[in-house]
């Protein structure tokens, strides 16, 4: 008999070329096989029954070098596919659960790759394809009689998360649910493309948020990763590198990507390529434990041993057979489990397996000698080849080491889970009714997966098995450290994850037995007083840039000024006030002032004692008295200032300075000024008449004399009108380059500009005396005190022209407020001294010490002392040294008596 290729539905042609062709290769390699019980296809078991399940398992690795499948999986495979015989025998022999309906399977080898997984998944579903006979016919004549395959109305698997993927496509065409019990790959989330795929592992978007918690536990912020090439590596990184990035607080360094296929030597150059960054000594790894396992012996290859701290998936876990003879360069990894449980029932049913019964599993044998290191007498054995006959007297974890495989849980919940949707689905369509009902003849898979997705039972472990809208699992898992211990290796429970983590770190153990957590960080914490200026586009790398100047550490990535009045601490990680400074009474620079202002004070005193004393005496009479009185006066207040400018500024003391630092200068410059006019106009007018000039009186000259001061008190008045005194804190005026030398000066609202203006008056009364003083040079040094106040106003032009280059060449010094106080105070009281000294210390020589030069002369009318002191000057030069200053004492006795009578 023969068969031609089977119609094809002209939906399938979303499946694409490839899969229609093996769709068809399949269904005539197997269309025409008997059927019976408990008969086994090639690569395949099938195990009669009235709803048959579909399973996918890695009982093969991958092959090489051409071949599908290569050596056996004894944990991954075999325990795994055991695992579900052992649940359906249970819910099978289980009267509660669908009661008088026997689940049967067919249970496929994907040789852990997906192209071969696909191939042998159609299968599955070449009961759901029409089969056309019209064209097979017999050698008989007979008509052809066309075996039907058994139905599958659902699959447990697959395991790894691209062969589901592949499988997936292929199932959501034909309407058939899938339950898997280990991939992870987070875009099996989707539910638009994967409608029928649901699992009972959480997917790795949770296992993702779990590793970045570790990461994040241990402050580790700076990791690079490691993927197999496909689906489970591949989502898982992007999933751990998505959430990292949410979180912000982990980078990745880089991402390494095994290929499906590694050439040699591929493995030792990932290796190097992690080591190019020293930074990053935490690994994430989503690759099978294949590749793990030649990762490690790459990195021990390379002398890597304790350098990296490698953080496993779930496909790491907790086995044994990536770490084996890797035990030292696999110390101290964090491995990640969904949260499971051994189930005894499994153990007491594996270890109870032989040979003689479990002929249903066609890979058995194979597993037997593997697991015992041992040939079947079908296998003839060579001499010498140190490889024993198998004895069938083996057993399971007693001649061999046994530990369950930690995905068995697993298959048995989703195998459960899917009986429970079908108990379900019984009791609604066929209720009362004993087996299936036409309802469920055939299975309707749309209607099974919307059961499947609202179970809610719990697992074999007493774990809740239920799904979401996605057909994912809820997040739970365990976490391990692999720890080395007097020379034994094992993996140690050290927390859980639940939505949050739970993490014993002091039970972590580190290569070499540290306790201490090792770090693996971009960039090490800035000291206090930098700022992070993060690198862009890695927010955990930055470099440190000091806060410098007036600025603070505001926050870890900021650097502020300080306010006006502030200035930073000694490590820029705040502000502290500003130290006020002032001028002190102990300070050289106002101890010189004192003591010259206290001297001058002194000396005015004793000149006016003195004055007072011998008031009547024709000296004093002849130097003006009243006029002598008030220039005596402004020097006392001259020297009197300097007290004002050294004493701390208050609103009171900043008032006394506005009055007085420019009233004394003011007084005896007016009064000098006053004086000097008087002889110019006296002599101006001797030269046209012998009539006396207006306004020459003791009295009329006072009048002048206060009206010129006036002038200054007025302009002080204005100025506190339009701007009231205050003491103020200049902190502009020693603001250093360095903040730690920086003062605020407490000080008086004068300005440079305001002083000037305040001085300024007395400056022109100063200068217009002065050329008073050049006018009546040639006056004869006998009449009055032309020449003595001429030389007092040379003297005290050249003490102010000094004073302008040190008062303003200074205004950038540091020590500013000490020079031009100083320079201003001692300017003043030398102008003071210098009125003094010239003026008044003669007479005061004379009254004291040649009283008989203090004697009254003869006296002539006013008109004729004019004549004769001006015909004097015209025609005798050397009159002027006529002694006892005859005519200059008569002159000022006769404008003294003169106004004496007014």
């Amino acid at each position: 008999m023969s068969a031609a290729p089977a119609s094809r539905p002209a939906w399938l042609g979303r499946t694409g070329l490839a899969s229609a062709l093996l769709l068809c290769h399949v269904l005539m390699s197997l269309a025409a096989r008997p059927k019976g019980p408990g008969h086994t296809h090639l690569n395949s078991i099938r195990i009669d029954g009235d709803i048959s399940l579909g399973g996918l398992f890695p009982v093969h690795a991958r092959g090489h070098d051409g071949k599908a499948c290569g050596e056996l999986k004894k944990e991954k495979g075999i325990h795994r596919l055991e695992a579900m015989l052992f649940a359906l025998d249970r819910i099978n022999n289980d009267h509660s659960l669908l009661p008088n309906i026997t689940l049967g399977a067919r249970i496929l080898d994907t040789c852990s790759r997906d192209t071969h997984a696909l191939e042998q998944s159609l299968t599955f579903v070449q009961a759901l394809i029409e089969k056309d006979g019209s064209d097979v016919k017999c050698l008989g004549g007979g008509a052809p009689i066309i075996a039907k395959p058994e139905r599958v109305v659902g699959v447990i698997g697959a395991s790894a998360s691209s062969v589901s993927i592949m499988v997936a496509n292929i199932l959501r065409l034909f309407k058939i649910p899938q339950v898997s019990y280990a991939s992870t790959a987070p875009e099996l989330s989707d539910n638009t493309r994967y409608d029928f795929f649901s699992r009972v592992v959480p997917p790795d978007t949770y296992q993702a948020q779990a590793m970045v918690d570790i990461v994040k536990a241990m402050n580790w912020n700076y990791v690079a990763t490691v993927a197999s090439e496909g689906s489970y590596g591949e989502s898982g990184v992007d999933a751990f590198i998505q959430k990292s990035r949410e979180d912000g607080s982990v980078c990745i360094s880089q991402s390494v990507k095994i290929q499906r296929e590694p050439r040699p030597g591929e493995f030792v150059k990932i290796i190097q390529r992690l080591s190019d960054n020293p930074n990053a000594r935490v690994v994430i790894i989503f690759a099978n434990e294949d590749d793990i396992r030649r990762l490690l012996q790459a990195a021990e290859r390379e002398n890597k041993i304790g350098h990296f701290l490698w953080v496993g998936s779930d496909s790491w876990g907790s086995k044994i057979s990536p770490v084996e003879q890797q035990e030292r360069v696999a110390e101290g990894a964090i491995t990640i489990l969904p949260k499971r449980q051994s189930i005894r029932g499994f153990d007491r049913y594996f270890i109870s397996r032989t040979l003689e019964n479990n002929r249903r599993n066609i890979w058995f044998a194979e597993f037997w000698e593997n697991n015992f290191n041992c040939k079947l007498s079908r296998h003839p054995l060579k001499k010498g080849s140190g490889i024993k006959k198998c004895t069938n007297e083996e057993r399971i974890g007693k001649d061999s080491l046994y530990e369950q495989e930690g995905k068995v849980q697993f298959v048995i919940d989703a195998v459960y889970a899917m009986a429970h949707a079908l108990h379900n689905m019984h009791q609604d369509l066929c209720p009362g009714r004993v087996g299936l009902c036409s309802r469920m003849d055939p299975i309707n898979g749309t209607l099974l997966l919307k059961y499947i997705r609202n179970i809610n039972i719990t697992g074999i472990a007493g774990n809740p098995v239920l799904f979401n809208e996605n057909g994912d699992a809820p997040g739970r898992y365990e976490i391990y450290q692999y720890q080395r211990r007097n020379g034994s290796s094992e993996y140690k429970k050290i927390g859980h994850w639940t939505d949050h983590l739970h993490l014993n770190i002091q039970s972590m153990q580190w290569p070499g037995g540290v306790q201490q957590v090792p770090t693996s960080i971009c960039s090490q914490p800035c000291k206090p007083g930098e700022r992070k200026k993060v690198v862009k586009g890695m927010p955990c790398c930055w470099h440190c840039e000091l806060c410098d100047g007036y600025q603070y550490q505001h926050d870890l990535t900021t650097c502020k000024m300080c306010r006006f009045d502030l200035r930073p601490n000694a490590n820029h990680t705040g502000c502290q006030p500003i130290p006020i400074v002032k001028l002190e009474w102990s300070s050289p620079w106002a101890v010189i002032p004192v003591l010259l202002a206290i001297a001058g004070i002194m000396a005015t005193m004793f000149v006016v004692v003195t004055f007072i004393r011998y008031n009547d005496t024709p000296i004093v009479k002849a130097s003006g008295r009243e006029l002598s009185y008030v220039l005596l006066t402004g020097i006392f207040l001259c020297y009197a200032t300097t007290f004002l400018m050294i004493s701390a500024p208050d609103a009171g003391i900043c008032a006394l300075r506005r009055i007085f630092l420019g009233l004394g200068m003011s007084i005896s410059y007016a009064a000098m000024l006053t004086k000097t006019n008087r002889i110019y106009r006296i002599f101006e007018q001797g030269k046209v008449s012998v009539s006396a000039p207006r306004f020459i009186s003791p009295a009329s000259q006072l009048v002048i004399t206060f009206s010129l001061i006036s002038v200054q008190l007025l302009g002080v008045c204005i100025w506190f009108s339009m701007d009231p005194s205050e003491a103020l804190i200049d902190y502009e005026d020693q603001r250093t380059v360095n903040p730690q030398l920086a003062r605020g000066v407490l000080k008086c609202d004068i300005s440079d500009l305001s002083l000037i203006l305040l001085l300024g008056y007395s400056m022109l009364l100063m200068v217009t005396c002065t050329v008073y003083a050049i006018k009546t040079r040639g006056v004869p040094e006998t009449f009055n005190e032309a020449k003595p106040i001429g030389f007092t106003m040379y003297t005290t032009c050249i003490i102010w022209l000094a004073f302008i280059p040190i008062f303003f060449g200074t205004s950038q010094s540091a020590e500013k407020m000490y020079i031009q106080t100083t320079t201003l105070t001692i300017s003043v009281s030398l102008s003071a001294s210098v009125s003094l000294g010239l003026l008044y210390m003669p007479k005061v020589y004379v009254v004291l010490f040649h009283p008989e030069q203090n004697v009254p002369k003869r006296t002539r009318s006013l008109k004729a002392v004019v004549t004769a002191a001006t015909m004097s000057n015209k025609f005798n030069p050397k009159a002027s040294l006529r002694p006892n200053g005859e005519a200059r004492t008569e002159l000022c006795h006769n404008l003294e008596t003169q106004g004496d009578s007014l």
